[in-house]
């Protein structure tokens, strides 16, 4: 199923010599820039009924053409789940996601994800790519996502993804006693081996971690962690790249840390947690509709917060007993 988009605009005197791919973002803003070049390059983006190059020079009053489709998600499935919606207005929502929710369909998750919660509970959404979808988080990590009801809104946020003006802050609880915060500032890119992980690469993309303690236990921490970059795995790869590893994670935890003399609660507690132990605490951004700036914070899960008890039980009884 698809949507037809027909859009015009005349080249104005301030576009004058300015790339035909730099003026038509300018035009038409609604759209992505990736997808307005994808249209020029298909020829769906016409100048004066011509098909130009990205890269050509416009001299003004040239009548620019969009006669496009846009794919409607229809291959996936509406179904009603329950939706942690914190905010929500015409134009954006914001989701505190459980634990063990895929975010988007893939292998072995076709019909229980989040974009499919998204078409039951605004059947709308499905005209925009993705459902809305701007930035993800593991099926395991908990916290809060932004979700776009509009395409407008949808390139705006994206927007502030790529120019880094989109605030996220993460906590975590990691193996090992961190002496203080820090920044990782390592590329990220996919494992040589292992195709289902990502790794530190001289040749990856571009990735930045800024980390601080907030509590340290006998032999975890518990951190805040704030991205520049939105790397697939970046928390989970940075924090195992120096040694700090988040606790329960199943790909990148490597060895099991423990206190000396761990009780036998501590020790269950630990074995337990079979998820990694990282919660998106705080977004910050900028109302795409108004300019605003917005930000949301939500409270750790009950788990981590039942790890953290447990670990400060563990510190408390070790200081007394000395």
């Amino acid at each position: 199923m698809t949507e037809k988009v027909q859009l015009s605009a005349t080249v104005s005197d301030d576009l004058i010599g300015k790339r035909l791919d730099q003026a038509v973002a300018e035009l038409f803003p609604d759209y992505s820039r990736s997808r307005l070049q994808g249209w020029i390059k298909d020829g769906q983006l016409t100048v004066d009924g011509e098909v130009k190059r990205p890269r050509d020079k416009l001299q003004g009053g040239e009548l620019l053409a969009i006669a496009a489709e846009l794919d409607v998600i229809d291959q996936y499935k509406a179904v009603e789940m329950p939706l942690n919606i914190i905010y929500e207005d015409d134009d954006i929502m914001i989701i505190n996601k459980p634990a063990g929710l895929v975010v988007h369909p893939a292998a072995g998750h076709w019909d229980d994800t989040l974009l499919n919660g998204l078409l039951h509970y605004f059947p709308a959404i499905a005209q925009v790519p993705r459902a809305g979808i701007v930035h993800r988080l593991d099926m395991d990590t908990t916290g809060l996502m932004v979700v776009a009801k509009t395409i407008q809104a949808q390139t705006e946020l994206v927007s502030q993804l790529q120019d880094r003006s989109m605030g996220r802050e993460y906590e975590a609880v990691v193996g090992g006693v961190m002496t203080g915060g820090g920044t990782v500032d390592e590329p990220l890119g996919r494992h040589s081996r292992s195709r289902q992980k990502m790794a530190v690469v001289g040749v990856g993309k571009e990735a930045i971690t800024h980390y601080r303690v907030l509590k340290r236990f006998r032999a975890h921490t518990h951190i805040r962690l704030k991205l520049e970059t939105g790397r697939t795995h970046q928390i989970r790869v940075h924090m195992s790249y120096i040694n700090y590893p988040l606790v329960g994670d199943q790909l990148y935890g490597g060895r099991f840390r423990l206190p000396k003399g761990v009780s036998p609660q501590l020790l269950e507690k630990l074995k337990g947690f079979n998820r990694q132990a990282l919660h998106a605490k705080r977004l910050e951004l900028f109302h795409p509709a108004t300019g605003e700036l917005m930000a949301w914070e939500v409270d750790l899960p009950d788990d981590m917060q039942s790890l953290l008890k447990s670990l400060k039980r563990d510190a408390d009884h070790h200081e007394i007993e000395q």
